[in-house]
């Protein structure tokens, strides 16, 4: 069990962000268990692909990643300082991290055993090595996250934006006790249950919590132990599945009720429908259709009128979403993978 205390100060300070940077390390730690993250699947079978074409030099960062511990250095995935960071933004604070936060952090994750080549030239040499590491996850990012980020950050911002709603509606306790299963919250105590039979108690760090969903993380909760920046927590976000559709998702299944829809809808909206399976943008349905926003904004309206599509508004966005409704319509039972023989 990991346990931590969230006082009034800490709850108060505490707020939702979600990371590019963070995103990518997750990919990356996903790669060496790739059977581990079921909705992401198609997105491992893509990467796999690419990489055996062409493999993509990550002789700095794997070995702090993947090491067989059960931890890696915080200090690769900084803490976002706002809502949505730019990936290079966040590269720029990686590079800055103090020598003696880099050495402290390695300390904790390595103490115990034979240290790795890469984190022995990282702690002898933190500056240029930050560097280095930087590079890779660049690299990495550029082939295998860019293409997909903004379908990514549509899920992200929809998450975010439920979650906004859980708040209103019945507080934090609400909030808190909806993120994930295995996460409690009671009497200012957040416990998580994990496989691991020790004890943890959070150190927290300053400004309370973080609170991130992740597409990569799935199905996974998780916080940093300790940290010299804002402690994180991490979910799985609702819908991350839905990156991966069809109408855009990296290698999905057709989808089964798409020819039955279409002959309701017409082949337009229901193509439509289908890619709000992920929430989206106006624009970025036009640039995926090819076609003018207006006439995707005349399609949503009639979705959105007939109870088959949701707007929901985060920031200064407006994505839409397929309701239940829209969803029921686009997998009939007569479609459901798990469905009964007649």
């Amino acid at each position: 069990m990991i346990r931590f205390e969230i006082g009034v100060a800490d709850l108060a300070a505490s707020r939702f962000a979600f990371s590019p940077l963070d995103e990518t390390v997750m990919a990356i730690r996903l790669l060496a268990e790739p059977g581990k993250s079921a909705v992401n699947a198609p997105w491992v079978r893509l990467a796999q692909a690419e990489l055996a074409s062409r493999p993509q030099p990550l002789g700095r960062l794997w070995p702090l990643l993947i090491n067989g511990l059960p931890y890696y250095p915080e200090f690769l995935i900084p803490a976002p300082a706002v809502r949505c960071p730019a990936f290079d933004t966040e590269l720029d604070r990686l590079r800055a991290t103090p020598a003696e936060a880099v050495r402290a952090s390695l300390g904790r994750v390595f103490g115990g055993v034979t240290w790795p080549a890469s984190a022995v030239e990282l702690a002898a040499r933190p500056a240029p090595s930050l560097a280095e590491i930087a590079a890779e996850l660049a690299g990495f990012h550029d082939r295998l996250i860019a293409p997909y980020w903004q379908r990514m950050r549509a899920v992200l911002d929809a998450d975010v934006a439920y979650r906004g709603g859980l708040l209103a509606d019945g507080g934090a306790r609400a909030l808190l006790h909806d993120l994930h299963s295995d996460l409690h919250w009671d009497e200012g105590v957040l416990t998580i249950t994990e496989p691991d039979p020790r004890f943890h108690e959070v150190m927290l760090g300053p400004d309370g919590v973080v609170i991130m969903p992740s597409v990569f993380g799935w199905p996974d909760v998780s916080v940093r132990k300790q940290t010299s920046t804002q402690t994180t927590l991490h979910y799985p976000a609702r819908g991350a599945a839905t990156v991966w559709y069809a109408d855009g998702g990296a290698g999905a299944d057709p989808d089964p009720g798409a020819a039955a829809t279409a002959e309701l809808l017409g082949a337009v909206r229901a193509r439509l429908l289908s890619a709000l399976r992920s929430p989206a943008t106006t624009t970025a349905l036009a640039r995926g259709f090819g076609v003018t926003p207006g006439a995707v904004s005349q399609h949503l309206a009639v979705l959105h009128r007939a109870g088959l599509a949701d707007r929901i508004r985060a920031g200064r966005t407006v994505l839409y979403q397929a309701t239940d409704l829209g969803l029921a319509l686009l997998d009939p039972p007569s479609h459901r993978r798990d469905a009964a023989p007649s």
